[in-house]
């Protein structure tokens, strides 16, 4: 087996504000993993706020690069086992790397991922359209300009303003100026900035606004908090700053009503598939959520489409630019290509290959 790397830093075509700050482009590691004349792809953006940059990855690369490439594959579950002890500080890159195995396995195989596990690839939920925080007309400007079946909504504009990000309208106001423009549902996304009495007094006036589910109302560890709106929420509660590895499903049930699984945080495809299962034993809702990666990563997520009840894979249309093909939007609902593994075909240039091994 081979590694590769390449990087990846494209521009968002709004800057993307969330209540933990504000970013103008999107950076992420990409990994190519070689096997038979094989390539396998991943992704692992690089995200501020869990303190992950391309720097970062990039050297733990070079340190355990001999060791990541040395391992005897067979297929991916026991890949990622491997690399979960060899890499357990860096779980966005054990993601990168898990996705490739998969990518590679599938391409051996001459399957695509969703034909692999038996699943009917296209059939899993619509995906939302993510509109930023900004002010209120230009998230109007935004949503006028992306005619979409579901938006997700980032609110929690209160807090950034605290912290002397300057001056964010107020969350209802949000959605009552963009709910005049659209009867397509809404899902909150707060991204962990209410207070627990700020959300019980806020998701009933949400709800009257045709909002479906509220995403991360309250601080990770606020789990007296989140129990109380488990109890009291009129709209169902999903869970994702709360839930980022396996063991946080179980912690989850009778506080979150469903989870988020982003695979760039629960460390990839294999423990997203237990997370799944996981859930439902739990009778728990699944979103499957972006992180803003390219079509590398959201080919990934859309795979596994068919298993979840909520979609979050909009991450190439609030980027200006791709690193691959192979994914399309159709009415809201991400179809993979069928190819074997991802179904996605990286773009010239972004790896240099030797004529060796092509």
């Amino acid at each position: 087996m081979k590694l590769r790397t390449a990087q990846s830093n494209l521009p968002f075509q709004y800057p993307f504000t969330i209540s933990k700050g504000t970013k103008t482009h999107q950076s992420s590691l990409l990994v190519e993993l070689e096997m038979f004349g094989r390539l396998g792809y991943g992704e692992a953006p690089a995200i501020s706020y869990y303190n992950v940059t391309t720097e970062q990855l990039l050297s733990v690369v070079k340190a355990k690069k001999l060791f990541i490439e040395k391992f005897a594959y067979t297929e991916p579950e026991r890949y990622w086992h491997y690399l979960h002890h060899l890499l357990p500080g860096a779980p966005f890159l054990v993601c990168a790397l898990d996705m490739a195995s998969w990518d590679l396995f599938g391409k051996l195989k001459g399957k695509s991922l969703s034909a692999l596990w038996g699943l009917d690839q296209g059939t899993g939920p619509v995906s939302d359209y993510t509109i930023g925080l900004d002010s209120i007309d230009r998230m109007v400007d935004k949503l006028l300009a992306h005619p979409w079946p579901f938006y997700k909504i980032k609110l929690g504009g209160s807090h950034q303003t605290a912290l002397g990000s300057g001056c964010l309208p107020d969350d209802l106001a949000i959605i009552k100026a963009l709910r005049a423009h659209t009867i397509a549902p809404f899902r909150v996304d707060a991204n962990a900035a209410w207070s627990t009495e700020e959300a019980l007094e806020k998701i009933p006036l949400l709800a009257d606004l045709g909002v479906e589910l509220i995403e991360q109302p309250l601080a990770k560890d606020n789990w007296e908090g989140a129990r109380r709106l488990f109890e009291a929420s009129p709209l169902p509660i999903i869970a994702d700053e709360s839930c980022v590895f396996e063991a946080d499903v179980e912690k989850c049930a009778g506080h979150f009503h469903g989870i988020n699984i982003k695979l760039t945080k629960c460390t990839g495809i294999t423990p997203a598939l237990r997370m799944v299962k996981a859930a439902r034993s739990l009778g728990m809702k699944i979103m499957g959520g972006s992180m803003n990666e390219t079509s590398v990563g959201t080919a990934a997520l859309a795979a596994l489409g068919p298993l979840f009840d909520y979609a979050d894979f909009d991450g190439p249309l609030l980027l200006d630019g791709d690193v691959a093909d192979g994914l399309t939007f159709v009415d809201g609902r991400v179809i993979p290509s069928g190819e074997p593994g991802l179904g996605i075909k990286m773009r010239e240039g972004i790896f240099d290959h030797p004529s060796s091994h092509i």
